[in-house]
């Protein structure tokens, strides 16, 4: 059975703008595969049609079946994580194998405190 999973360095998920993003990126597949990418993005979520940002990606130069590999992003000025009445903004690092639709991932916090981000409705 495939598996691919992201571990943070320390376990760590919070981080402010311009911060190193450290951690390994690790899979075990059934077949080789032709490429393996990790990637630091922002997704919506709630009401309405779903948002998709990659802030960066790296590309694991030749993959393994089983292998496992360290990384080190920079977290980006924005867009900071929030979480709103009807929308929220996640951060995520994914490491996704080619071909298939396999990906393994480590939800991330991106803001000035480190804290996700709260927007209240007015009074």
């Amino acid at each position: 059975m495939s598996h691919l999973s992201v571990a943070l360095t320390d376990g760590r998920s919070s981080f402010r703008p311009g911060e190193a993003i450290s951690g390994s990126a690790a899979w075990s597949l059934e077949e080789a595969p032709e490429s393996v990418e990790l990637r630091l993005f922002w997704h919506t979520q709630g009401k309405g049609d779903e948002d998709v940002g990659i802030a960066e990606s790296v590309v694991f130069e030749a993959p393994g079946r089983q292998d496992k590999r360290e990384f080190q992003l920079r977290a980006p000025e924005g867009p900071y994580s929030f979480s709103g009445k009807l929308v929220s903004l996640l951060w995520a690092v994914e490491v996704v194998a080619e071909p298939g639709s396999l990906a393994g991932r480590a939800e991330i916090t991106i803001s000035p405190t480190g804290e996700e981000v709260l927007l209240h409705a007015g009074p």
